[in-house]
């Protein structure tokens, strides 16, 4: 089913049309370094030269009206905004997040935005249902607009990289993070399509365990480490991390932990305790948010959750060391932010992705999936431009 089947139309409220407008109207002239075209051609605080949003409908309004930030980007996917610089525009936004909204709307806010519905908990049942509505879209689209080792994590630039060269650097960080040798045996939770797995095996000869929930990505790593003749050295399963028994020397888990949910949390780090073994280290690479953003965000239902990562949920650090010290014995020890990475990582696939697309087109999906993926990419990298985003490699051992 594609996302043009599942968007209806916005309903009509002139009223909250209204109301959306004077609000709108109103944050886009704190913005600095973009331009607002409305429906009707007039201009908000011109700013010659500068990325242009332009709103090519009233329904934009009505959406706005009816269900917030939501509704801005279904906006987007519907056609009914554009602009010539997406990140650009986006970031002018992000940079503004908190000041945006009248402050009494804020607080009023918290009462009328919607929960995240309980179906997309990440239980066992639900938390597969959630990853396979992303990950199992179709290998075949990942692989046109991710590198040549099939990762989908930040990367870590050094001057004349390609985007291979950084995915390699950033995974050689994590195996230097576990100090990974010969004679270990590594776990990683959340397999992606092996590329992990691949250069740890390729570097230093250990064994490796990964576990995924998706069974698209356990057929695609498994035939490359066929290919790359690794197969003897890593075993790919479909396993839920609370589904696995044994003991491991090394641990690493990269932008997984996004995907565990809130409630899940400290279960999580006491089962990689469980695993780990006596003097044995871990690796965690996850996105985070500063410890305010995440308080005030982390029961919302966002446009992230409805169309791209059901279930999912960014932690602040301050709340990883809490699940860490309310589930196990774990705790960081060292740490990296590697976020100003994020960007550039996100603007190579969007890049990718859009120069592709009359390829991704024959595999079945639409102009509003385009639209969908488009703002996505954008959305996230206006984030990390902004900083309103980080991302942190933590090395985690017991005390």
């Amino acid at each position: 089913m594609s996302v043009a089947e599942v968007l209806p139309a916005p309903p009509r409220s002139h009223v909250r049309a209204r109301i959306a407008r004077g609000l709108f109207a109103r944050a886009a002239a704190r913005l600095h370094g973009i331009e607002v075209v409305l429906p009707d051609g007039d201009l908000l605080r011109p700013q010659p030269g500068a990325p242009r949003m332009q709103i090519l409908s009233e329904a934009f309004f009505h959406r706005l009206g009816a269900t917030g930030k939501i509704g801005f980007g279904e906006s987007y996917m519907a056609g009914e905004w554009r602009a010539d610089d997406l990140p650009g525009v986006l970031t002018a936004f992000a940079h503004e997040l908190t000041s945006l909204v009248p402050r009494p709307l804020q607080l009023l806010r918290r009462v009328v935005d919607p929960l995240q519905p309980r179906s997309q908990r990440n239980t066992p049942e639900g938390a597969r249902a959630n990853i396979a509505r992303h990950y199992d879209l179709s290998n075949e689209l990942f692989g046109l607009f991710l590198d040549e080792t099939m990762t989908y994590s930040c990367a870590i630039f050094e001057p004349g990289d390609t985007l291979a060269d950084a995915q390699r650097r950033k995974y050689q960080a994590i195996c230097d993070r576990i100090q990974l040798r010969e004679s270990d045996h590594l776990l990683e939770i959340g397999t992606g399509w092996g590329g992990m797995a691949m250069h740890a095996v390729a570097t230093t000869g250990c064994r490796v365990t990964t576990i995924t929930l998706s069974e698209q990505q356990q057929q695609l790593a498994r035939r490359r480490l066929r290919e790359a003749g690794m197969e003897d050295h890593v075993k790919v399963l479909v396993r839920d991390y609370r589904q696995l028994d044994g003991r491991f020397d090394k641990l690493a888990s990269i932008e997984m932990l996004e995907a565990v949910g809130e409630r899940y949390w400290a279960e999580y780090f006491a089962a990689c305790d469980r695993m780990l073994a006596p003097g044995g280290r871990m690796a965690l690479q996850t996105i985070t948010m500063p410890h305010g953003r995440y308080r005030a965000s982390r029961r919302s239902y966002t446009w992230i959750h409805k169309y791209i990562f059901p279930g999912g949920l960014i932690p602040s650090e301050r709340a990883i060391d809490a699940a860490l010290a309310g589930g196990s014995a774990l705790r960081a020890t060292a740490s990296a932010q590697i976020g100003d990475h994020y960007a550039p990582t996100l603007r190579a696939w969007r890049e990718r992705f859009l120069e592709r697309f009359d390829e991704i087109r024959a595999l079945g999906f639409d102009d509003t999936f385009r639209r969908t993926w488009e703002f996505y990419l954008a959305y996230c990298e206006a984030g990390f431009r902004a900083r309103a985003l980080g991302d942190v490699q933590l090395t985690l051992e017991r005390r």
